[in-house]
């Protein structure tokens, strides 16, 4: 009687591993599919720079403005899905439309120094994007005399 129950668990043990083995060797399939379908078919956003320094300029005038033109160096259509700021004085704006492969774009950013402190200040501008770099970091600097 000990040696059936071993046997039937010994059975049921094997088939359990068999499909499961089968299971992840799909599963494998499934993935290398989605990832030779993304690499084929994908966005990439490239900036000319990722650095602008205003310099100097006047407190009495402290609203500057500065771009970021970049490219979809991808295959697929880029969408920027947000750009943000690290500070409130900082303001970017973008372009909502998808950006077809090969064509540009920018992002235009405001700096407001009213009511700031004078001196050197840099900020951060987080682009988010369907892009395979997903998250890029632009910056901004200058000094407000």
């Amino acid at each position: 009687m000990n040696k059936i129950l071993l046997f039937a668990f010994a059975a049921i043990f094997g088939l359990q591993t068999h499909a499961q083995t089968l299971k992840q060797k799909v599963n494998v399939s499934e993935v290398q599919a989605v990832a030779t379908t993304k690499a084929e078919n994908y966005a990439e956003i490239a900036f000319d720079t990722l650095r602008y320094n205003f310099g100097k300029f006047s407190k009495a005038e402290p609203l500057v403005r500065c771009s970021f033109p970049f490219t979809n160096t991808g295959t697929a259509p880029l969408i920027i899905h947000q750009a943000f700021a690290s500070c409130g004085c900082t303001i970017p704006t973008y372009t909502k439309e998808p950006i077809k492969p090969g064509e540009k774009g920018v992002i235009d950013v405001t700096y407001d120094g009213t009511d700031k402190f004078p001196g050197h200040f840099q900020k951060t501008i987080t682009i988010r994007s369907n892009a395979i770099n997903e998250v890029v970091r632009l910056t901004i600097e200058g000094i407000m005399e």
